[in-house]
């Protein structure tokens, strides 16, 4: 963990929001969201839309993206007793995939699930409760053909809490596609890596006629992205782990540019921490599949990050945390007031922030 100079209370990263600026449905374009850019070093703040975010870029940039998908984690069923159960698919028990048949799971029933007990989803699905865990249950999944297929089935579209649907399979319709980035691939992932859903395949080529390298990398956001730090001081908090990938191919470029002194831009908190978790004390990346549980929250010395693109987030949140540590947390919390004043759509369906 890193060291920091001095303890900091959960309150330190605190603001009020109102309700209504809890973005419920993204704007219908995807790069028509409004772009804050924060100067870190001349302490300004500009407006603009996300679509002008390619005045901010410059050649020989390494733009670096999330290309994690997100699986339909939430599944609706009934135990063989007859009462409902809603089961939340948290990672697979040994990485192999979305189909492997154990995994980690979140249980809300009236009462607790047994042993050996099953819950049936579906002619297609249905799954066995194996083991109690200090955090849910370790679930075996039994089904026709694959998982995936089954998920894509019967699933739904794991949203966070603070997102409200009435529609039912006309909001599932729509979430499937809106609550994923346009370069999704890599599925494994309970929430979406929500700074990318701004980008579009138009955008994406206009950035790379600037001279820009983009290149991808999979962390697969977990269910702890939304979980509250229950702490009083923040460094007392543990980061849950997520399973991120990093190609050579991708770390050679990254290499490449910091030798040439070029921008590393990360897109969103997940690609941050996953290439911070990649480095070396000189600031050199190395390719690596593994888990990072890297918390950086301020006094982390960030060594391969130059800029950031990123969402507004939740108030006491790691998310804040994160950004606080790369801007300073009361600049971050003056921009936040600022976005308030402004009417900015907040979380993650909201508007973006670039931090240059």
């Amino acid at each position: 963990m890193q060291k920091i100079l001095y303890a900091m209370h959960i309150k330190e990263f605190d603001y009020d929001l109102p309700a209504g600026l809890i973005a419920q449905h993204p704007i219908k374009k995807r790069d028509q969201s409004r772009l804050m850019v924060i100067n870190r070093k001349e302490r300004t703040i500009e407006h603009r839309t996300f679509l002008e975010i390619t005045d901010y870029f410059k050649p020989g940039d390494v733009l670096v993206l999330n290309d994690t998908r997100v699986i339909p984690a939430r599944l609706m069923g009934k135990k063989q007793t007859g009462g409902k159960a809603e089961v939340f698919l948290l990672r697979p028990d040994k990485n192999g995939g979305v189909d492997e048949s154990v995994w980690h799971c979140l249980i809300n029933c009236s009462k607790k699930p047994k042993l050996h007990s099953k819950i049936i989803f579906g002619r297609s699905l249905t799954a066995e409760v194996i083991d109690e865990e200090e955090e849910g249950f370790k679930v075996k999944f039994s089904y026709e053909g694959n998982l995936e297929q089954a998920l894509d089935s019967v699933g739904i579209t794991p949203l966070p809490p603070y997102i409200k649907r009435m529609n039912g399979s006309q909001d599932e319709k729509f979430d499937r596609e809106r609550y994923q980035t346009i370069f999704a691939r890599s599925r494994g992932a309970v929430a979406a890596p929500t700074a990318g859903l701004h980008f579009t395949r138009k955008l994406l080529n206009q950035i790379e006629k600037k001279g820009v390298n983009t290149l991808f990398l999979t962390l697969h956001v977990g269910w702890g992205t939304f979980q509250p730090v229950r702490v009083e001081q923040i460094e007392e908090h543990h980061m849950h782990s997520e399973h991120y990938i990093l190609n050579p191919s991708a770390v050679r470029i990254i290499n490449e540019a910091r030798k040439e002194k070029a921008r590393i831009i990360g897109v969103g908190s997940t690609t941050t921490r996953s290439l911070e978790s990649l480095t070396s004390g000189h600031g050199t990346v190395r390719p690596g599949r593994g888990y990072t549980n890297l918390f950086i929250y301020p006094g982390y010395n960030f060594k391969v990050v130059d800029s950031m693109i990123t969402n507004f987030h939740l108030p006491r949140s790691t998310l804040l945390m994160l950004v606080a540590a790369f801007a300073g947390r009361e600049f971050i919390l003056e921009a936040y007031h600022e976005a308030i004043k402004e009417g900015y759509r907040f979380y993650s369906y909201g508007d973006a922030m670039m931090i240059i």
